[in-house]
């Protein structure tokens, strides 16, 4: 694990997996932090995501640090995100890293991180899971369930969902053992048209101010 210059307002270290080099920035919590949220971003995007961006800006001051984690296939350049398999490889092998400083680790990502976070979390002792536009189905093919991972997770799970997330609309989501927070008129990146009747800025909030409520009894 090879720590890089620190950045004004946030942390780096770059950490070995065998899936290859991992990258997490770190935004500490000021004070005594109660939990550390770890995020990574899905097989589309990084983590400057604007709910990813909008978490590690917000929580802190809330006691809990936000690790967002750069996957080995993002960390080397590539466009295309390996198969799952890959990917758990590379979340296990951040893991240590993530539980470091002592905390309950909520294990979180968008998209595809999502995904990896409800697979690994029992395996990885994760305190719970913050699933933010958890791909339910490629779009248009809702037989292509993968709420199976969803309702696997067996820790507490909250997932934020786009109104209009062509992966999975809230009303399609199953009953379980999970939370669900719409953010009205969304797409899959959380983005709001402007007809929504909210703001972008304010469809954000929703994302944030869901994540501080529920992580307030998590540790």
């Amino acid at each position: 694990m090879t720590p890089d210059t620190p950045a004004a307002t946030a942390a780096t270290e770059t950490v070995e997996t065998d899936a290859g080099p991992a990258r997490v920035t770190w935004h500490r919590a000021p004070g005594r932090a109660r939990l550390v949220l770890a995020v990574s971003h899905g097989a589309g995007g990084g983590i400057d995501a604007r709910d990813l961006r909008a978490l590690a800006a917000a929580l802190p001051a809330h006691g809990v640090t936000v690790a967002l984690v750069e996957q080995p296939w993002r960390v080397a350049g590539k466009k295309v995100a390996p198969a799952p398999r890959t990917l758990d490889v590379g979340w296990r092998g951040v893991w240590p890293a993530l539980a470091k400083p002592g905390l309950p680790v909520i294990s979180g990502g968008r998209s595809a991180g999502a995904r990896v976070a409800c697979r690994t979390a029992t395996e990885l002792g994760a305190r719970a899971v913050l699933a933010l536009s958890f791909p339910l189905h490629p779009p248009g093919r809702p037989e292509k369930s993968r709420a199976g991972e969803l309702l696997g997770a067996g820790v507490p799970t909250l997932v934020v969902q786009g109104g209009n997330d062509p992966f999975g609309r809230p009303r399609e989501f199953p009953e379980g053992p999970y939370e669900l927070v719409e953010v009205p008129h969304a797409d899959h990146g959380l983005a709001v048209p402007k007809r929504a009747g909210l703001t972008q800025d304010e469809a954000v909030a929703l994302v944030t101010d869901a994540v501080v409520r529920w992580a307030g009894p998590l540790g």
